[in-house]
């Protein structure tokens, strides 16, 4: 069976939850969500450990209340808008407000389609 490949990926955040939904050149597509507490449980991770970065293994292993997918989500997100930096496969904050960040991007997101 071949690899299913993306060839869209949207933000959104409907109902106080992160979407993001996938769409496949097959014309199929998927979402996966993520709720608020765990969007804010991920920043505090990444911006409690500032110095040294995080994996997407630490967040899987370490967050033991935010499932791994809901933790891969808040990630990329983060990532998507300019809040995360990753280098050598470790992703640091980009800047020293991590959270209020985290918080700003996603309100902004959901307002954005409040506004539609």
């Amino acid at each position: 069976m071949p690899a299913r490949k993306a060839i869209d990926k949207t933000f959104a955040v409907e109902h106080g939850r992160l979407v993001r939904t996938v769409q496949l050149a097959d014309g199929r597509s998927y979402f996966h969500r993520c709720s608020l507490e765990a969007f804010r449980e991920v920043a505090w991770y990444i911006a409690e450990h500032a110095d040294d970065g995080v994996t997407t293994q630490m967040l899987w292993r370490d967050l033991e209340g935010v499932s791994c997918t809901q933790a891969s989500l808040a990630l990329d997100f983060l990532k998507e808008r300019g809040c995360v930096l990753t280098r050598f496969r470790r992703n640091f904050p980009a800047s020293g407000f991590l959270v209020e960040d985290a918080l700003i991007e996603f309100h902004a997101l959901e307002h954005e389609r409040c506004n539609d």
